[in-house]
């Protein structure tokens, strides 16, 4: 091995399989080609004549000295990049709406990748409805949205489809001869509009039995033994059980997770990427 200098492109781009966990989100985080971010890779390897990442055709792993050198190339791109900021004056700031229905709880770990890919941006994360979220979005106080498909909107880029079904807690039952009882979130909750109709459709006698401000509450409240609720599998709680079968409910569809941006600066938007493929790993697995 000669005294050459890593290619530090080639380094974040390893940095971002082993996040990801996939060449096809590595190359849509980095906005290039599956076949460009293997022959980084393939290059870095070669320089530091080990092999880093072992690829079957089922999954992407870290070989034992790519997990010895993830932590080093990963305080390597935090030097380089706070040596480039430092000559910077002023932090970029870029606002990021994402829907409580999106934002599952893999959320903390994501945006600490976004900030790691830039340090000198200063994030703001505001968490909402998604047609509060667009609203603002459209007002141009966020710069960019992670929504559920909006009725009536066919703007946007798709990241990923999410199922849904009917939790509720692994001992509860269902009273015979009595409405569903329903846990929720409030109004204009896309999910909780779609899941009534559907119920209504279905012929389905039902009454709402909580409200909640959040995914979480609604969690809670079915944990808690209130009633079912329409949760994405991501969502769950530990020890909910899928009831929609033994209660002959509707089919829930699957919906689409868009992102909505406006913007176009390289670095902000680099980091915008990073956290939708990181989006689109996290709904698939």
């Amino acid at each position: 091995m000669t005294n050459r200098p890593l290619d530090l492109d080639a380094v974040r781009t390893f940095v971002r399989i082993a996040e990801l966990g996939s060449f096809t989100r590595a190359a849509e985080a980095t906005r290039s080609t599956q076949s460009t971010v293997s022959l980084k890779l393939k290059r870095l390897e070669d320089r530091l004549g080990c092999k880093l990442i072992e690829r079957t055709p089922r999954y992407v792993q870290l070989s034992a000295q790519g997990a010895t050198f993830l932590e080093h190339a990963r305080e390597l791109l935090k030097k380089h990049d706070r040596a480039l900021s430092a000559l910077t004056a002023t932090r970029q700031r870029v606002t990021i709406g994402i829907s409580d229905h999106v934002a599952g709880p893999e959320l903390p770990v994501l945006i600490a990748r976004m900030n790691a890919q830039d340090p000198n941006l200063l994030i703001e994360i505001r968490i909402g409805s998604s047609s509060d979220l667009l609203k603002s979005f459209d007002r141009h106080e966020l710069d960019t949205v992670i929504v559920r498909l909006h009725d009536g909107r066919s703007d946007g880029e798709h990241l990923a489809e999410e199922k849904f079904s009917w939790f509720a807690s692994r001992n509860w039952q269902h009273r015979a001869n009595e409405p569903l009882p329903v846990a929720t979130m409030p109004a204009p909750c896309g999910v909780r509009i779609m899941s009534g109709d559907l119920l209504d459709e279905a012929g389905i006698l039902w009454t709402e039995v909580f409200v909640g401000g959040g995914v979480a509450a609604v969690s809670a409240a079915v944990m808690a033994g209130l009633g079912v609720s329409a949760l994405a599998r991501r969502m769950l709680p530990f020890g909910a059980v899928d009831v929609g079968p033994r209660l002959g409910l509707p089919d829930l569809p699957s919906l689409p997770i868009v992102l909505h941006t406006r913007v176009k600066d390289q670095r902000p938007r680099d980091a915008i990427e990073a956290l939708s493929a990181a989006f689109k790993g996290a709904v698939q697995n």
